[in-house]
């Protein structure tokens, strides 16, 4: 098997994350190149050694722009801070690599359109890990397959309670400049991508965006204002007819990583939560009344990407293989054997609702999804 270099940038949670999918590909899936790990960066560049040293990377650098321009990385993964995600992508772009980056693909509605235009005839991916679970395979095959009818209504809702205390510390997280939206960006992307990918694009939204927590304690003593978004309720439109509801909080006291949908057709529903990312639950019409209800379907080799990991039902995925399923499919589309989604053109589609739905809250009104 040849080798493809990789080269990643970032060595907090998603670095790390990346990292251990990188190097687990080849083992758990068949692929046509073997990922190879070339370099790693971080701004630290004492971090970058060590961490190079204990995930297997051949060397380290505190300049990413190094890691960009070495010949040997072909691949370079993007797992930093939000406000970087462009800059960093552009450079790789120009530089002729392919291009694996973390969501939300940037800060702003003006920078993902720069990476898209920038990405047309580039292979690009972006971090939407939890499309690759096989819960959510098998509801987009339902779907598509008619099973459910004709889809009417979607509702959804992404809660974490990571920011639900008030002493937690002001960080980059709360800065518009550095994050861009907040739990808009950082869970809302997630949530509007599952709708694209279950449902289709949506035409329009009505929404608010609020912050619940207006100030929070910087590090050494004092407070700092909070730029951007707590929490989010928005209504869809979808174009192909169905209506939608989301539900998105950051403040959510109780929830870990509550990233669930409900999806209505005219011949049954389907509901999924990624805190039980093996089950899903379905309901069919014309039961026996004595035994009427939802039916869990656990997640076994029947339901890729599961039988890659698995011979067996019921031993359970986890947060890791999801990621190793996006670099396999990452590596599966650089070969040609399938195309790569959400490439930069969908994240870019993904900004745009996200945006809009900012644009409803500050006008109180209906806005439609801007189409080139």
């Amino acid at each position: 098997m040849s080798s493809i270099g990789v080269g990643l940038i970032g060595t907090g949670f998603m670095g790390k994350a990346h990292a251990l999918a990188f190097a687990a590909a080849a083992a758990t899936f068949d692929l046509d190149r073997r990922p190879r790990l070339a370099i790693l960066a971080d701004a630290d560049a004492e971090r970058a050694r060590i961490s190079a040293g204990r995930w297997g990377f051949a060397r380290s650098t505190g300049d990413w722009r190094a890691l960009v321009a070495d010949p040997e990385v072909e691949i370079v993964a993007i797992a930093t801070p939000n406000y970087l995600h462009a800059e960093m992508a552009l450079a790789a772009l120009d530089a002729g690599k392919a291009v694996y980056c973390e969501k939300p693909m940037a800060t702003g509605l003006a920078e993902a359109r720069r990476m898209a235009e920038r990405a047309q005839g580039r292979p690009t991916l972006l971090g939407y890990n939890y499309l690759r679970g096989p819960a959510v395979g098998l509801m987009k095959a339902m779907i598509a397959a008619g099973e459910l009818g004709e889809v009417v209504a979607f509702a959804g809702r992404f809660a974490e309670d990571y920011m639900a205390d008030p002493e937690t510390l002001h960080s980059w997280r709360c800065v518009r400049a550095l994050a861009g939206s907040g739990a808009l960006g950082d869970l809302g992307s997630h949530l509007i991508g599952l709708a694209h990918h279950l449902v289709g694009d949506v035409e329009a939204v009505a929404g608010e965006v609020s912050t619940v927590i207006e100030a929070r304690p910087l590090p050494g003593g004092g407070t700092a204002r909070v730029e951007n978004d707590d929490q989010v309720h928005a209504l869809l439109k979808f174009a192909g007819g169905a209506r939608g509801v989301v539900d998105i909080s950051r403040v959510a006291w109780g929830h870990k990583n509550h990233l669930a949908v409900e999806i209505t057709g005219t011949r049954g529903t389907l509901v999924f939560d990624q805190e039980r990312l093996n089950e899903l639950r379905l309901y069919r019409p014309g039961q026996a009344p004595a035994t009427e209800g939802f039916t869990t379907v656990l997640a076994g080799p029947r339901h890729p990407p599961y039988g890659a990991f698995s011979p067996a039902p019921g031993h359970q995925l986890g947060y890791g293989d999801l990621k190793t399923a996006e670099v396999a499919h990452l590596l599966h589309g650089l070969a040609g054997r399938e195309p790569l989604t959400p490439d930069f053109a969908a994240g870019f589609a993904i900004e745009r609702v996200a945006a809009a739905i900012e644009r409803a809250s500050k006008e109180g009104r209906w806005v439609a999804i801007e189409r080139d």
